[in-house]
């Protein structure tokens, strides 16, 4: 059964002048539902992830600041919201979304997180509204339980997965593969296992060909056994922070390329919905709601 994290938290805590883009996190179960994709009884709640899960990809002095609202004003400037116990504690569910997701998705090849893919926090620090790396954590934990051996991440996000390269440069069980927008945030880019910059503009076509030659290439040399998918949808043409004019059509393809590979070579994945601030709010939806789509079309769920 597919299985998906969805929390109230998820959108509630989020300040006024950011509701917007955060919106999504509300529209999408509701969406899937209407749709009659998914019944009520595929969303699960998640708990409050602990301090020790965090600091399996964080350094300590950053989680323990974060969780008792001490971090630095500058730190806080670069998080890019105001700090509030709500929204850490939205962070922490979050997390165990996303933890609890992949647990699922060994079981039944593919689960999602209707949240996450805060790909730009780093070992010891947040970013871009990203407070705490929730597929990081969890590739982490999956590695440290010997659950799996090798994990890739795969961020399909416009902009590059700085915090998550950050985090396991180097690392010989976690894979880093990110694709994403050269000339865009972040623009002090770390090093991934895999990076691949693309220039402004480019359209379906070739994006899915650049796609489908690298994660193909990626996936026979590391041979995972486990994928998280950060599936931002920021790569659209009407996004009004990326850079790259994919359709809504390209986007879903770029989707089931993803999820074809991973079922072709029996490899379960999480998923995390990543970024998208299109300036309406149904075409973001939308584009997620497609995510979901191709994953039950492929897995036959």
């Amino acid at each position: 059964m597919l299985k998906i994290a969805h929390h109230t938290a998820y959108i509630h805590p989020i300040p006024a002048g950011h509701r917007f883009p955060m919106l999504k996190y509300e529209l999408i179960p509701a969406q899937l539902l209407h749709m009659g994709l998914v019944g009520k009884e595929h969303f699960f709640s998640p708990e409050k992830s602990s301090p020790d899960i965090i600091a399996l990809a964080h350094d300590w002095s950053y989680v323990d600041q974060l969780l008792s609202l001490t971090l630095d004003p500058a730190m806080i400037r670069r998080i890019g919201f105001p700090m509030s116990q709500a929204l850490v504690d939205r962070e922490l569910y979050l997390i165990d979304g996303t933890i609890q997701s992949a647990l699922y998705a060994m079981k039944h090849q593919v689960s999602f997180n209707t949240a996450g893919g805060t790909h730009h926090a780093g070992k010891n620090f947040g970013e871009g509204f990203c407070l705490l790396n929730d597929q990081a954590i969890a590739a982490a934990y999956l590695i440290q339980q010997q659950l799996v051996k090798k994990v890739l991440i795969v961020d399909l996000d416009v902009h590059q997965g700085n915090g998550t390269a950050h985090i396991f440069e180097g690392h010989e069980a976690i894979v880093t593969f990110s694709i994403h927008a050269a000339r865009n945030f972040p623009f002090k880019k770390e090093q991934s296992t895999i990076d691949i910059a693309l220039s402004d503009g480019i359209e379906d076509e070739e994006y899915l060909s650049v796609l489908e030659q690298a994660l193909s290439s990626c996936i026979n040399s590391y041979q995972p056994d486990f994928v998280f998918y950060q599936a931002g949808v920021d790569v659209l043409a009407t996004d009004q922070l990326g850079k790259f004019n994919l359709s809504l059509a390209g986007c879903m393809q770029r989707d089931r390329l993803v999820f074809q590979l991973c079922k072709s070579n029996n490899i379960p994945v999480q998923v995390s919905m990543g970024g998208g601030y299109s300036k309406d709010i149904k075409t973001i939806v939308n584009a997620h709601v497609n995510t979901y789509s191709a994953a039950i079309d492929i897995f036959d769920l």
